[in-house]
């Protein structure tokens, strides 16, 4: 009890600075009215939420999120859901900083000028640690292992990696260690990647998750700053610190308690849609029912969810969803909702099929409807007799279809 609270109270020298400011072109059409940290997932969830929980469950209390792009929805449900959760008071506090133009007029142009167009923030603050995060990737993650890995080593800067297959290391940056999980070298989606000392058939890739010293951050982001660079940490500041000989590896340390280590990032349709497709899975991958390792939201006054009409054998008029999230404020009435996720107050009426989809807040589904591996977003009303998922050439005329052949509707879009 002892090392856990000197460990809590370790973490007040740490600030968080979460990068939340991406267009998240890859995941348009969800992304057109909203940032990508923004986005629903998982029911009830935003993108966000699970970096938030980690740092919350961390006992990082000092929390900064970067926006950039369509950042309201994003700044909306930072206010309503998380500002309560910490108290000024004690020194406490999560807000936004969108671009002020403070060092020139111009946005951010990379992660790393990101954080150095806040530099006066981070002087203003003067935390010994910088932990730098990313607002768009699901997993879970104690920081406080980390930091205390960083301290041990006497690193200037700490990466979290996570061990990929090697035949997948074209998608990552990855990070080459010695026997001490020194760093020394990085290969940017390298086509013949060097692996994990003793183990050929794995590469460490980077998470985007970096802790630094202060100071040796500022002096590493002043230096980029001058350069003619794509100021960005995996490119350009990383690199340039490794001839100090203190940065370190630090391998992930998964708080999801399954067999495989859980860290996804959801940046495309066909991504977004298999992650969602895990969480109704009798056995999901990502364990969203762990009371020890809390994730939080903002809890909207909803109904509870209601299921109506039990007339099976009197012309198939059953209300029912099997293998289904369903949220607060759901009626399904009537109809069949199978293997998919209704966000808050969806409505299913009576004749309806809805199999392998992920239905956003305040959607209705007319009734006879016929709905499959699709993604419709919120606001949407779907008009009585439409069939989505059935016919490739049909829906590629009116929707977004893609690679894979999930459907997707975008907010608020009028149904013909």
């Amino acid at each position: 009890m002892i090392g856990r609270l000197k460990q809590e109270k370790a973490m007040d020298n740490v600030l968080a600075l979460i990068l939340a400011g991406g267009k998240g072109e890859r995941l348009h059409p969800l992304t057109i009215h909203r940032a990508k940290p923004a986005v629903p997932f998982g029911g009830k969830y935003r993108i966000i939420d699970f970096t938030l929980s980690n740092c919350i469950n961390s006992h990082v209390r000092r929390i900064v999120v970067i926006t950039q792009y369509k950042s309201l929805s994003l700044d909306r449900h930072l206010a309503v859901g998380w500002e309560h959760l910490l108290n000024p008071e004690l020194g406490e506090y999560i807000f936004t900083i969108p671009p002020q133009q403070r060092i020139d007029e111009r946005w951010y142009e990379g992660t790393a000028d990101a954080v150095f167009q806040n530099i006066y923030l981070i002087e203003k603050e003067n935390p010994p640690y910088i932990l730098i995060l990313s607002g768009d990737h699901i997993y879970k993650m104690n920081y406080a292992d980390m930091f205390d890995f960083h301290l041990a080593k006497g690193a200037i800067g700490t990466i979290a990696t996570i061990k990929v297959p090697r035949d997948m290391a074209f998608l990552f940056g990855i990070i080459e260690v010695d026997s001490n999980f020194r760093i020394v070298g990085f290969q940017e989606k390298p086509s013949d990647p060097v692996t994990v000392p003793g183990d050929p058939d794995c590469c460490f890739a980077s998470m985007g998750i970096y802790l630094f010293n202060k100071g040796d951050i500022i002096s590493a982001l002043k230096a980029d700053s001058g350069k003619s660079s794509a100021h960005d940490f995996g490119k350009n500041i990383l690199p340039e610190m490794l001839h100090t000989g203190r940065l370190f590896a630090y391998e992930f340390k998964d708080e999801n308690k399954k067999e495989a280590k859980y860290w996804r990032d959801v940046g495309t349709i066909d991504s977004y849609w298999e992650a969602n497709m895990d969480l109704v899975s009798v056995d999901p991958q990502f364990n969203l029912y762990d009371s020890e390792w809390p994730l939080r939201t903002n809890q909207g006054q909803f109904p509870p969810a209601k299921f109506v009409f039990a007339q099976e054998y009197k012309g198939g008029r059953l209300g029912i969803a099997l293998d289904s999230i369903v949220c607060g404020g759901c009626i399904v009435s009537g109809g069949r909702v199978q293997n998919s996720v209704l966000s808050p107050s969806v409505r299913i009426n009576s004749y309806v099929d809805v199999r392998d989809s992920i239905l956003l807040e305040n959607v209705e589904v007319g009734r006879s409807c016929r709905i499959r591996k699709a993604i419709i977003d919120k606001d949407v009303y779907v008009p009585a007799g439409t069939i989505i998922g059935y016919n490739p050439e049909a829906d590629r005329e009116r929707f977004f279809v893609s690679e894979d052949g999930v459907v997707v509707i975008p907010k608020g879009a009028e149904i013909r």
